[in-house]
Formats: C-alpha cells, sequence, structure tokens
C-alpha cells in the first residue's frame, strides 16, 4: 500500500482512510504527534509504550520468520523500513486474550527479514502497562455473549468424539 503525503508532509486523507494497521494521531498541545498502533479492533498509543519501556533492557527475541506472515496486515513505508535502527528493541503487549502481538518494530521487522537477521530484541509490556497504553480493544464480553459462548462450549463437547481431545484447537 502507498502513502501519499501532502506539501507539508501530512498524509492526504485518501491515505489514512487506506490505513488499517497504522495511523497518524491528531497533535498535542506542543505540537507532536502521538503514534497510534491499531490492528484490528485493538488500538495502542506508542508514544506511551516507548515512555514506559525508556531505558529497559530487553526481556526477549523474537524470531523474524515467525512473523513474516503478519507483515502482509500491516501498511510499511518500505522507505522508512530502509532506514530504521535494528539495535532499537521491538515493543511487544500482553494481552488479556493470552496473546503477545508486537505493537511497534514493524518496520524494523520488515527490514530484519529484507537483509536476514533472524531475530530482533524485544522489551515486552505487562498487563497493567499494555492497558495503561491501550486506547481501545480487548474488552469484556456482555453477559448474553458470554452465555452464547458457553452454549457453544457445550455443544462442541456434546458432538466430540471420544478420543478426539488431541485435535481440538484452542483452550477452554
Amino acid at each position: 500500500m502507498t502513502r501519499h503525503d501532502t506539501a507539508t508532509g501530512d498524509p492526504t486523507p485518501a491515505a489514512l482512510e487506506s490505513t488499517t494497521a497504522t495511523e497518524l494521531a491528531p497533535r498535542r498541545a506542543d505540537s507532536s504527534r502521538v503514534e497510534i498502533f491499531q490492528m484490528l479492533g485493538w488500538r495502542w498509543d506508542i508514544t506511551a509504550a516507548k515512555q514506559i519501556t525508556q531505558g529497559r533492557v530487553p526481556e526477549g527475541r523474537i524470531v523474524t520468520e515467525w512473523w513474516a506472515g503478519m507483515l502482509n496486515l500491516i501498511v510499511i513505508d518500505p522507505e522508512h523500513a530502509a532506514v530504521v535502527d535494528l539495535s532499537q528493541p521491538l515493543i511487544v503487549a500482553t494481552v488479556p486474550t493470552g496473546g503477545m502481538p508486537i505493537i511497534d518494530g514493524w518496520h524494523r521487522l520488515c527490514k530484519a527479514l529484507t537483509i536476514g537477521v533472524e531475530e530482533l530484541s524485544a522489551v515486552v509490556l505487562t498487563a497493567e502497562e499494555e492497558r495503561a497504553c491501550r486506547i481501545c480493544g480487548g474488552e469484556e464480553p456482555a453477559e448474553e455473549d458470554l452465555a452464547d459462548i458457553e452454549n457453544l462450549d457445550e455443544d462442541a463437547e456434546e458432538n466430540m468424539v471420544e478420543g478426539d481431545e488431541e485435535n481440538l484447537v484452542g483452550s477452554a
């Protein structure tokens, strides 16, 4: 996906509409921008995440190849990806659903894959830190939705063939 900028360097409205994963946020009072990352229904304040993790020693490593397929879901500016600093750790969030998505560092991941770097360092936000950075997403389901989920679980158990437990996907 191509990003189109105006003469001032701001993205055109059409470019913002087409951006599904990363977008620019409104300016602050001091005219700086808040960096935002969005994936599906989740959105995080990356400016806050960077402040929380500033100076923190990376706790983990990301195997770049495992994340390569996700790049198809992310808007990547190839010019920016070519000049990013791979020594800066990625930021990974611990989300309530049990996942750990990369919320900052997709351009670094793209560059690493392009030049053959197999691993990148990462800092991991705790659940509390992730929640402090989360703008939206991960809301608790309504009671009626929980009842529907429980009914689906019961139906699945009734229809399961005995001894088929190893073929189940997910967890209860």
